[in-house]
């Protein structure tokens, strides 16, 4: 028998980011993607040293959609020595898409990659999933699009039990096409098939259990090891998503730690090559720029095929028109408290929402941090202070959402002002159909997940469950009905709502200044939307104390209407605006609270950076 060191494997590598994973694929949608902080570069940086250490080379598998718009780490992989293969365009599973969907997402993301490259991509593997027995046409449509080899079967837990020849690398024809099959190498191991060298598998399993079952392979058969893992497993200090169960957060997070050495060791000891140099597949192209024939057929795949309609990039609200006019100013206020890990998702998103606006609108940011404890001033003043048409304004104690979205109203110097969560868990892009509901009339527009037209995504049942039922009880006590009254989402008529002085400036305050604009008469409009759970960080509601505030909220709003009363201003519950805190020539000051009662808590001090012209 040959001897180990003698042999060559194949080792694949996945090329994507943290958040485009199969654990959190039905919870992170491909049009948020724009806004997590990415780590490929440096990841893939990792898995580059890591191969260089032992002389391997490997396939980098990458999305259509990274090789678009990282075409130099692509370059980078290449000039490395190793090879590039796809992986779909998006993170989809073949479920996801029909036949003809599946051949048009292939041969896309194989055209972005080869692009970036300019290298014949060969191989491929399905994103999310495996091939099953019912899947196998999928292998038809690659070979008919010209691609070398495959990698997307995993013969585990009894599939393929009665074809052992699928748990090798084997061929696959279409009449004069060969399409070759490269499973993941698959072993038993208490009582069950799974992978003996791979990914989550391989990370999850004690070290010697898995070295074990990559030798008894290479004793067993002459055919190669496949092993792969994905450049993000190299990261331990990813930031964490808070989507998904325990289950989730296991598979993803567990023994990430432990990752690197688990690999060196693998590595030691056995000598692993790129699929494409095991099978003889030459990836060159000649001076000419058309694909090159190779051991095994491609077909003449040069001329890119045209993708339908539906699989471009429609997933996008549609950009505000471009004004005939000047841009009208527009003020977003996003009330900020213990979100330092989640800054650079929210700058990335008004980076965003700055550009999809900017046909239409002159936008302007106020970020209201409300008394964080961690370091999220600090963040902020990093992230943005330099950065123009950004107003921080910091509350030296935390007194909630809805006092700090108070503040940022009374601070933006236009009539309309936005307000949003710092979490996102709204697309902040709507804006571009919002703003425009804000006609003469109209004093607030709120964004409703709860209406017919709107949705929830990944959003708890009893959370779901508490929302409606206080907006059932909501209808019964304001005049305006509505299916949806405690988003933050929203769009204001800056002087219709300035001068309310809140009783509640937490979570309940919201609820309690959409009732005060329906008591004095202003005009509400509802605005369906969609609601996403919160991806990073941790939900600062009290669900007790928001639920019984509710309660006593709508029976104070149902005595005002009584009453006929709107809610005037109380002084001793005011928390002076930021803006009454402004030197002259517009510098900071700190005050003090001008007025309190023992509720309103102690003391609070302002501070104010003034905006960046």
């Amino acid at each position: 028998m040959t001897a180990p060191a003698a042999r060559t494997h194949i080792l694949t590598i996945g090329l994507e980011d943290y958040f485009q994973v199969g654990a959190f694929n039905r919870f992170v949608q491909k049009n948020q993607w724009y806004r997590f902080e990415t780590r490929l570069e440096a990841n893939t940086a990792l898995a580059l040293e890591l191969l260089a250490k032992h002389q391997a080379t490997a396939t980098f598998f990458v999305l259509g959609w990274v090789a678009a718009r990282f075409p130099d780490l692509l370059r980078r992989v290449t000039a490395a020595g190793h090879e590039v293969g796809v992986k779909g365009y998006y993170h989809r599973g073949l479920g996801e898409m029909t036949p003809a969907e599946f051949a048009a997402d292939a041969i896309r993301a194989r055209d972005a990659a080869e692009q970036a490259t300019g290298r014949r991509v060969a191989g491929y593997r399905l994103a999310d999933g495996w091939l099953g027995p019912d899947d196998l046409w999928a292998l038809d449509v690659l070979a008919e699009a010209g691609f070398a080899y495959d990698s997307s079967l995993a013969p585990m837990h009894g599939r393929f039990a009665g074809q052992p020849f699928r748990r090798l690398v084997h061929p696959h024809h279409l009449g004069d096409r060969v399409l070759w099959e490269v499973p993941v190498s698959t072993a038993p191991l208490f009582g069950r098939t799974m992978p003996v060298a791979g990914g989550n598998y391989l990370r999850q399993l004690p070290g010697w259990v898995a070295r074990r079952a990559a030798r008894r392979w290479v004793a067993a058969t002459t055919a190669p090891l496949v092993s792969y893992f994905h450049v993000w497993e190299l990261d331990a200090g990813q930031p964490r998503l808070s989507v998904g169960g325990w289950a989730t957060q296991l598979r993803h997070y567990r023994n990430l730690r432990g990752m690197a050495a688990k690999l060196d060791a693998l590595l030691t000891e056995h000598r692993f090559v790129s699929a494409a140099d095991f099978l003889g597949v030459r990836t060159t192209r000649p001076s000419d720029g058309r694909a090159t024939d190779h051991a095994i057929n491609l077909g003449d795949t040069s001329t890119a095929t045209p993708l339908p309609p539906h699989l471009l990039d429609t997933h996008l609200p549609p950009k505000a028109a471009d004004a005939d006019g000047p841009r009208v100013p527009v003020s977003l206020v996003v009330p900020v408290f213990n979100e330092e890990e989640t800054l650079p998702y929210l700058g990335n998103t008004l980076q965003r929402v700055r550009q999809h606006l900017a046909g239409r609108y002159d936008v302007r940011f106020v970020l209201v941090d409300d008394g964080s404890t961690d370091r999220t001033w600090d963040g902020l003043l990093a992230r943005f202070r330099d950065r123009v048409g950004y107003d921080l304004v910091r509350h030296d104690a935390n007194f909630g959402v809805a006092a700090a979205i108070m503040t940022g109203i009374k601070r933006a110097g236009t009539e309309v002002v936005c307000s949003m969560d710092c979490d996102c868990t709204y697309d902040p892009l709507e804006l571009a159909h919002m703003i425009p509901l804000l006609t003469p009339g109209v004093d607030l527009v709120t964004a409703s997940p709860y209406h017919p037209a709107g949705g929830v995504r990944n959003v708890p049942g009893w959370r779901l469950g508490l929302s409606k039922g206080a907006a059932w009880l909501y209808r019964r006590v304001l005049r305006t009905k509505l299916h949806t009254y405690t988003s933050c989402f929203r769009v204001y008529r800056r002087s219709s709502v300035a001068g309310y002085q809140l009783k509640h400036f937490r979570f309940l305050g919201v609820a309690e200044l959409l009732g005060r604009v329906d008591l004095a008469g202003g005009g509400i409009v509802e605005y369906p939307a969609v609601l996403e759970v919160r991806m990073l960080g941790r939900s600062k509601m009290k669900t007790v104390r928001t639920i019984l505030g509710h309660l006593r909220l709508m029976a104070s709003l149902a005595w005002d209407r009584f009453r006929g009363r709107a809610g005037k201003p109380q002084r001793e519950l005011v928390i002076k605006s930021m803006v009454d805190n402004l030197t002259a020539d517009g510098g900071l000051l700190i005050r003090d609270q001008a007025a309190r009662t023992p509720k309103s808590g102690p003391d609070v001090r302002k501070a104010v950076l003034p905006a960046k012209d």
